[in-house]
């Protein structure tokens, strides 16, 4: 059969299509879809399951005329091959090649940029507004959202607000029972009741003054461009309710739908992931370290308790909600309910362990300062995913928590260089702290082939001396530390280099730094994160504090977004890979 889709480069093209040749362009799509990401790896089941949303809403509006955003964006794949990316798909999350995720910059069909969730009906709402303001009247605004992502506080926020406007703005729920793990709390339930048809008689989104249609069958084309066409004629704002199945038209995603929300490397014709060559005592990830350790201390202190906004299998909670399913809590998308959440359980005597991406904390920093540090109390933040984050990019890397964290009074912040480390303060911390601490630990393996040591406590505030030198003090910060001890092993001047583990950019050891200011003529500051007010900003102005004049030099990111690509190859981009600190130490020394 002619291939429909080697035809289509832009939505125009799309148009030009019978009604009747949809379905085919449907399944062309989705296999171009697979054979892509079999390989190249990616979001994989959100896009699958909005085949023919996609079609459908490129074939009814105008875009890029008319404003289209998804959110989250990673169900954004079919979007990108329709809209002019079809011929560089396959560079998708790579270095130099296509974002995984909408982006502006990348394409006029790209109206806004999203990596995180729950922002889309505000931002459509902002640019229908500013349509009316423009008297642009003929412009279409649609927002195709979650149900995980719609029950989070931005999304209620947003559609608290549009309901009270005249804006003729289309909201599209696509309702599909999952995030990335499933979804959660009483609106879930609600959908579900509607969907059965048992919910109650009034609908919270007519309630909220929207024009509510559905819920129907989003792989039915037909039903989904008539419904389309119709809510095109109508004004104000609208709720079109459809369901999807993540993973659709690849078996295997149907049936796991959290694996196969990025799966990596797979089978294109049977979905079975490629297996990797097993590892001989391979170390663990930091996340599941995390995980393992949380139920290990929990089943010895009942005080303890979990908390995620919504990542249960990626924090690797799951641990501890598979064991003590009532003590451990995912609360959906919701990060700044999470903080929140934590601090309250915190004033009650509780331990909260609330497990968090170092990039979604973000979205709650008034909680953190306002319902933890400004209270003092001791909820344990684990920020997993800090530092580079790899292929996700700008949107996901955990870089700017350091600098964020170290300005908030009574917090602790705390870098793990390995397993050891992430289990002892994760231990000490429950055995009761006076203030909040952050834990922050990257994306990945750790170095450790036997991690699960006994427990020993940690003083707050003190470094670790790895190695002494007579020239230059490298100090690091976390797991970047592995990288160093490696390099200054080999290095042939390696007699002329200290090495310290910082351990704790608040509070700094500083015992520990007046010795080394007065033993070193240079001091090299190392972190996976932004050097503006990062960690080596923390040495400069303590050194400065104390009168030492000598050279003080900061490796990290410089003053700029870090786009995707391997973790390997944004570490060498930023300099802190080593070869990178190899060389700039070598120039130190000669110099």
């Amino acid at each position: 059969m002619k291939s429909l889709l080697d035809h289509i480069t832009y939505p125009d093209d799309l148009r030009q299509l019978a009604l009747e040749k949809l379905p085919q362009l449907a399944k062309e799509l989705r296999e171009f879809i697979i054979d892509i990401v079999a390989t190249k790896e990616g979001h994989l089941g959100a896009s699958l399951g909005v085949v023919e949303l996609t079609i459908a809403l490129h074939y009814v509006f105008n875009t890029p005329h008319d404003k289209l955003i998804w959110d989250v964006g990673h169900q954004a794949y079919g979007h990108k091959i329709l809209t002019g990316r079809k011929e560089i798909f396959e560079t998708n999350r790579q270095l130099g090649g296509i974002s995984g995720f909408p982006k502006r910059s990348e394409s006029e069909y790209d109206a806004f940029g999203t990596g995180h969730s729950s922002t889309s009906i505000s931002a459509i709402l902002g640019m229908a507004m500013a349509s009316q303001l423009k008297k642009n009247d003929h412009i279409q605004h649609i927002a195709v959202i979650g149900d995980a992502s719609i029950a989070s506080g931005m999304a209620f926020e947003a559609l608290n607000h549009l309901g009270s406007t005249n804006s003729n703005v289309l909201v599209i729920l696509n309702d599909n029972a999952i995030g990335i793990d499933p979804s959660v709390g009483a609106l879930k339930k609600y959908l579900t009741n509607v969907k059965k048809g048992t919910a109650k008689d009034e609908n919270i989104f007519e309630c909220l003054n929207f024009h509510y249609t559905g819920p129907i069958d989003g792989h039915d084309l037909e039903a989904l461009i008539s419904e389309l066409k119709h809510l095109k004629l109508v004004a104000g704002p609208k709720l079109l309710h459809v369901i999807t199945t993540k993973g659709k038209g690849l078996k295997k995603a149907e049936e796991n739908q959290v694996t196969y929300h990025a799966p990596g490397k797979f089978d294109k014709r049977t979905g079975e992931l490629l297996k990797k060559s097993p590892a001989v005592n391979e170390p663990q990830k930091y996340q599941d370290v995390f995980g393992h350790t949380l139920v290990e201390l929990a089943d010895k202190n009942e005080a303890i308790v979990g908390i995620t906004p919504a990542m249960p299998t990626g924090s690797s909670l799951k641990y501890m909600m598979q064991k003590m399913p009532h003590r451990a809590f995912d609360v959906g998308i919701a990060e700044q309910h999470a903080v929140t959440l934590a601090a309250g359980m915190a004033a009650e005597g509780l331990i909260p362990f609330c497990t968090i991406y170092s990039t979604f904390l973000q979205r709650a920093y008034d909680q953190v300062i306002h319902d933890v540090a400004l209270q003092n109390l001791p909820v344990i933040f684990c920020l997993d995913r800090a530092g580079l984050v790899g292929q996700d990019g700008a949107t996901h890397h955990g870089v700017y928590d350091i600098a964020y964290l170290r300005c908030i009074p009574n917090l602790c912040i705390f870098a793990p260089m390995n397993e050891t480390e992430l289990r002892n303060i994760m231990y000490t911390a429950q055995m009761g702290l006076s203030q909040p601490i952050a834990i922050r630990y990257p994306r990945g393996q750790g170095v450790q082939e036997n991690w699960q040591t006994p427990f020993e406590t940690i003083e707050l505030g003190t470094a670790r001396q790895l190695k002494k030198g007579s020239t230059i003090a490298v100090l690091t910060l976390g797991h970047i530390g592995n990288t160093v001890t490696e390099l200054v092993d080999r290095m042939a001047e390696r007699e002329k280099i200290g090495h310290y583990d910082m351990r704790f950019v608040k509070p700094l050891d500083k015992k520990m730094l007046a010795k080394i200011f007065k033993q070193y003529q240079t001091i090299v500051t190392i972190e996976d994160g932004s050097k503006m007010g990062g960690f080596g900003s923390a040495v400069l102005e303590w050194a400065n504090e104390l009168g030492h004049t000598q050279k003080i030099s900061i490796l990290g990111l410089d003053d700029v977004f870090i786009e995707h690509g391997t973790v390997e190859q944004l570490h060498q981009q930023a300099k802190i890979d080593t070869l990178s600190i190899e060389k700039h130490l070598k120039m130190l020394l000669n110099e």
